[in-house]
C-alpha cells in the first residue's frame, strides 16, 4: 500500500486530522480519516514491595474517572524514553534510575497512528509532581493481586494499564519467579 493523497482538516498542539487514501498495487483503494498522534509512553512503576503506581484522573472522552498507568504524549524530537522519564516525574513526582522498554503497540490502528511505548520503571525515588494545568491527578500503589481482582471485575477501563499489567504478569513476574525458582533448587 501507498498513500496517494493527504489532505490536513483538522490540528491542533496535540494531533492533527487528515483524510487519506491508499492504493495497493492491484487496484485496491482504501479512505480513512486519521488522527495523527506523535505518539506517547507509558510507565509501569513498580517499587520495591512489586506493588504498581496507578494514577487516577478525570477523562473526558470516557465521561469518568480511570485509574490508569502513567503515560504522556511525546514533544516533538522527544524519544519514548525521555518522555517516560519526563512523564513519570510531572505526574507522579516519582524518578526511576532503571528503565527497561517492555513493548510497542498501537492501541486503536484503525483511525489514530499513535504508537504508545510500554517501560518498567524502577528503583523509583520520591519527589514532586508537577502536573498540568488541566490535569488533577490522584495516585495509589497497587499490590499484583489488587490488580488481579481489578481486571477481573472489570474495574480497570483502560486499554494501555489493562495491556501493560497483563504484560508485566505474564512476562516479567513469571521470568522473575522462574529465576527465583532455579536459583533455589
Amino acid at each position: 500500500m501507498r498513500v496517494i493523497a493527504s489532505r490536513e482538516v483538522y490540528s491542533n498542539p496535540i494531533f492533527r486530522v487528515a483524510e487519506e487514501r491508499a492504493l495497493a498495487p492491484d487496484g485496491f483503494e482504501i479512505r480513512r480519516d486519521i488522527v495523527h498522534h506523535p505518539g506517547s509512553a507509558v510507565m509501569l512503576a513498580v517499587d520495591e514491595k512489586h506493588r504498581v503506581l496507578l494514577v487516577r484522573q478525570y477523562r473526558l472522552p470516557a465521561r469518568r474517572y480511570l485509574w490508569e498507568l502513567p503515560a504522556g504524549r511525546l514533544d516533538p524530537g522527544e524519544t519514548p524514553l525521555r518522555a517516560a522519564r519526563r512523564e513519570l516525574a510531572e505526574e507522579t513526582g516519582f524518578r526511576a534510575r532503571r528503565w527497561k522498554k517492555l513493548a510497542s503497540f498501537y492501541p486503536s490502528p484503525g483511525y489514530v497512528s499513535e504508537k504508545m511505548t510500554l517501560f518498567l520503571a524502577t528503583d523509583l525515588a520520591a519527589g514532586g509532581a508537577s502536573p498540568m494545568e488541566d490535569e488533577r491527578i490522584e495516585t495509589r500503589w497497587f499490590t499484583r493481586r489488587e490488580l488481579e481482582a481489578w481486571l477481573r471485575s472489570g474495574k480497570l477501563q483502560d486499554a494501555k494499564t489493562i495491556a501493560g499489567i497483563l504484560y508485566w504478569m505474564r512476562f516479567v513476574v513469571k521470568s522473575e519467579e522462574a529465576k527465583r525458582e532455579r536459583a533455589a533448587s
